[in-house]
């Protein structure tokens, strides 16, 4: 059994069910999973306490939560020495048409934090309508119809979800897979897997979780 720390910023919740997901999906596996809020971290919480990392972040104004950014700063040389994943949840990614955004917002935080990650997963994010006062609801509205220009008009105290949980949940699997395969750990056998399937390439993963929305 492997520990992974999963850390996570959120601003209206959507990372936080993210990060849960992969939580448990990391559990059900059979591994040891701990989900931090960056806003919340325990004192005493080591990097070098986990076999692996997961950061992820919500995008807001085109930056992310700034306690991520910190956290991923000071512990940079920690993260280094150990397999680590990226997840970003964004609007940009509810649309094939926001990829190339969704990904330069990675590329800045990498580059503003030194951090290379060896897996990247982006998913789109959710409007909380219900939650947004009249103003932030229209300034919202004109934000997704430029993300999604073919979204209907929600209800005025609906919600509207684009994370898909199926990449979510594949997601955690291979960075699952890729951990075990780095450190020559098998998967537990109640997990019900392929002790012998390899895991995917850095590569494969990257690619395929570039084009999820």
């Amino acid at each position: 059994m492997l520990s992974f720390l999963v850390l996570y910023g959120t601003g209206e919740g959507q990372t936080a069910r993210v990060a849960a997901r992969v939580g448990d999906a990391l559990v059900e596996r059979g591994h040891d999973a701990t989900v931090v809020d960056a806003d919340a971290v325990p004192p005493g919480l080591s990097v070098d306490d986990f076999d692996a990392v997961l950061v992820g972040a919500s995008v807001h104004g085109g930056k992310h939560q700034p306690s991520v950014r910190e956290f991923v700063a000071s512990a940079r040389d920690a993260l280094a020495a150990k397999p680590t994943a990226f997840f970003q949840v964004s609007l940009s990614s509810a649309d094939e048409r926001g990829e190339a955004q969704a990904a330069g917002y990675v590329e800045e935080f990498v580059a503003d934090t030194g951090w290379n990650p060896d897996r990247i997963g982006l998913f789109g994010g959710a409007l909380r309508y219900s939650k947004y006062g009249f103003l932030k609801r229209l300034l919202m509205r004109r934000i997704a119809r430029r993300a999604v220009p073919e979204m209907p008009d929600p209800e005025p105290s609906g919600d509207v979800e684009f994370t898909d949980w199926d990449e979510v949940e594949a997601f955690a699997a291979d960075v699952a897979a890729f951990v075990e395969g780095r450190l020559g750990v098998a998967p537990p056998d109640a997990a019900g897997n392929d002790r012998n399937a390899p895991p995917s390439s850095a590569d494969d993963v990257r690619e395929r979780h570039d084009r999820s929305g």
